[in-house]
């Protein structure tokens, strides 16, 4: 690791290369320890300061730009773990992906000398900005007003702080003034006053009233993009692939835009109007300050400079612990799950688990939130040495102006005006700097959104015009060596298969568990496509068809049926929505199902609202009462083929009977 003695040997070979001045020389040093302590392999920091300043004759901002460069080329990963993390999506069996390997795929690739940084620095920048534009169309679409609203809101804040100054500073004169004229027994100057104060009032009045109708909208506003992002997310998930839910990269990014993209995009725009406030308050109070000393925003400027280079850094390296340990996340949802969930806390508790899941989940927050800690605590220290130099140099210009005040030079009022100009400037500089890493870490996490949002689906019809099913007819399936393999996997789940079914035909098929007979169903329906072979549907390929009109011709049960929260009635029409039946259907279906008899039992007969999500009178069913309204939902669905997968799993003898 980088120690004190190789800083020093840098920082001389540098200056005696260029010839810094003192002050140049003191903030570039500053930066190289900021960036290089303990976080760089000296070798490598050796080689290119050497071969720069052999070659280019490093001047002290290319000085600054490779210290970033070496920053961000070189710095320790080691609070991500190397070893083996498990991604498993719903469905399919689990993945072990390289963390390492994963991560470098999703990292920009990192400049290898000097001369690549500016390619680097414009493809971040280019990257960052085209994110910032995705989330405006995301608050765009959801409403144009709420975009009018922060840019009036921006200019509001950015002009605020400079009326307040320039008040304050006009009734501090006019207080003196008024003091000396009473102690000399002048007339009294009270009317002036008082015009200040009633022009400070009205002004405050109107600030409160703005901020209170803002935070208003700011509540709608948020709901309604929160809204318009999961519409969109649901809307998208109808449409990609089951088997998409299978791939460990996938799953994580679809896990992530669920968890980040309701709240990140409304926060990212708040913060990009908080720095148009900050620029405007900014320009306005340099021009004030500059009286005293065109300096004196320099300094400050050049003095936050550290500040900005930790923030940058510390938001991309929070950004990626955060996403690749999302396994440690995954286990403590899980673990928190099994003692809330109702279908588990009964075992959980007969069995008495409960220790064992709350220790488990303690011990992986602990392993989460070790590494999470180093990162919170570097930060802050960091900060806190960059504040005392901030501190240092606001103390120096205080006394500059509080000497020209005792001599005269400003008034009692411009010391206030001054002094708020510089710390306005100093805040403004800091605010900015610290929104825009908060940015930058947000848009690093609205990639997942848009990662999400740009999957395409490859259970496509193959042809440009799909073929149409002829409903109500019968239909033949042929398997032609038709092999499957879960993404991820060389596992072949079905291996060569070749079945003819034609139509009318009754197939059962029978076998030990996991030997295929769900994922051929699968594969029949289409949820999949196979990794080998094909199949035929009325002698074509069923990718010719339409998917939707695929789906269709099936009445389907699986193992894992669906538990609807919504009453009786509607549990069953949901096998076929677009079906016109009245309810003589519906309860034909459920005859059919055997779930007549208890159904007719239940208060409130098919309008019976089921489980208790919502509804306080919800009913919650038996498992094989489940299965019965499943099976109804089949045969209401009326369709051309019908495939019950395990229909009967968990239902009692006679009514077993009674289905067959």
């Amino acid at each position: 690791m980088l120690k004190w003695l190789d800083l020093l040997k840098i920082y001389a070979l540098v200056h005696k290369k260029d010839g810094f001045c003192s002050t140049l020389g003191f903030v570039c040093f500053f930066v190289l320890i900021v960036l290089l302590w303990g976080t760089c392999d000296r070798s490598m920091v050796f080689t290119q300061f050497s071969h720069v300043l052999s070659t280019d004759g490093v001047k002290y901002c290319h000085a600054l730009v490779l210290c970033i460069y070496l920053c961000y080329n070189t710095r320790v990963t080691r609070n991500f773990t190397k070893t083996e993390e498990v991604f498993m999506g719903p469905g399919g069996p689990s993945h072990f992906v390289k963390a390492e390997k994963m991560r470098e795929k999703l990292k920009e690739p990192k400049p290898k000398n000097i001369r690549e940084v500016p390619g680097y620095v414009y493809r971040v920048v280019t990257k960052f900005f085209s994110r910032l534009f995705y989330i405006f169309r995301i608050v765009w679409d959801t409403n144009p007003a709420i975009l009018f609203h922060m840019v009036f809101m921006a200019v509001f804040n950015g002009v605020n702080p400079v009326i307040n100054a320039f008040i304050d500073a006009a009734m501090l004169n006019r207080l003196a003034s008024a003091f000396v004229a009473a102690a000399n027994n002048e007339p009294s100057q009270f009317d002036s006053v008082m015009v200040i104060l009633i022009i400070r009032f009205a002004y405050t009045f109107a600030v409160n009233l703005i901020g209170r109708v803002n935070g208003i909208l700011n509540n709608i506003e948020s709901e309604l993009v929160v809204n318009h992002i999961n519409l969109k997310i649901m809307y998208k998930a109808r449409e990609v692939d089951l088997a998409s839910f299978d791939k460990p990269d996938f799953y994580e990014k679809f896990e992530n835009a669920k968890r980040e993209a309701g709240i990140r995009p409304i926060h990212i725009l708040n913060n990009n109007f908080t720095i148009v406030s900050s620029v405007i308050s900014m320009i306005s109070f340099v021009g004030v300050l500059a009286v005293v000393s065109p300096l004196a925003p320099i300094a400050i400027a050049v003095m936050s400079i550290p500040g900005a280079i930790i923030n940058f850094s510390y938001r991309k390296k929070n950004f990626h612990y955060i996403r690749f340990h999302s396994k440690e996340r995954r286990q403590m949802n899980y673990y928190s799950n099994l003692m809330t969930d109702k279908d588990m806390v009964k075992e959980v508790r007969l069995f008495g688990l409960s220790d064992l899941f709350i220790g488990r989940y303690s011990d992986t927050f602990r392993q989460y939130f070790k590494g999470l800690r180093k990162l919170f605590v570097g930060e802050g220290l960091w900060h806190m040495l960059t504040a005392m130099l901030s501190l240092i140099v606001n103390c120096v210009f205080f006394l500059y102006i509080a000497k020209g005040v005792a001599e005269g030079r400003y008034e009692v009022g411009d010391f206030s005006l001054y002094t708020g100009a510089l710390g306005s400037i100093a805040g403004g500089i800091s605010t900015i700097l610290t929104t825009t890493a908060s940015i930058y870490e947000g848009t690093l996490f609205i990639d997942n959104l848009i990662s999400f949002m740009n999957e395409k689906p490859t259970v496509v019809p193959s042809l440009p015009e799909p073929r149409r099913i002829a409903h109500r007819s019968g239909h033949r399936f042929e398997l032609r060596h038709v092999s499957f393999a879960y993404p991820g996997t060389e596992r072949k789940v079905i291996n060569d298969v070749n079945l003819v079914i034609e139509p009318g035909d009754t197939v059962v098929l029978v076998g030990l568990n996991g030997a295929g007979k769900t994922t051929l169903i699968k594969l029949l329906t289409r949820l999949y496509d196979p990794t080998e072979g094909e199949i035929l549907l009325d002698g074509h390929n069923i990718k010719e068809y339409a998917v939707e009109d695929l789906y269709s011709m099936f009445g389907i049960i699986f193992q894992d049926f669906g538990k609807y929260a919504v009453n009786v009635k509607e549990n069953i029409v949901f096998g076929r929505l677009d079906r016109e039946a009245g309810d003589e259907e519906v309860h034909l279906a459920a005859r059919q199902s055997s779930a007549a008899p208890f159904i007719e039992a239940l208060p409130d007969g098919y309008d019976t609202p089921l489980m208790r999500y919502f509804e306080d009178n919800g009913i919650e069913l038996s498992i094989g009462q489940w299965q019965k309204l499943s099976i109804a939902r089949a045969f209401y669905s009326d369709s051309d083929v019908i495939i019950l997968d395990e229909p009967t799993a968990s239902l009692d003898a006679i009514a077993e009977q009674e289905i067959y």
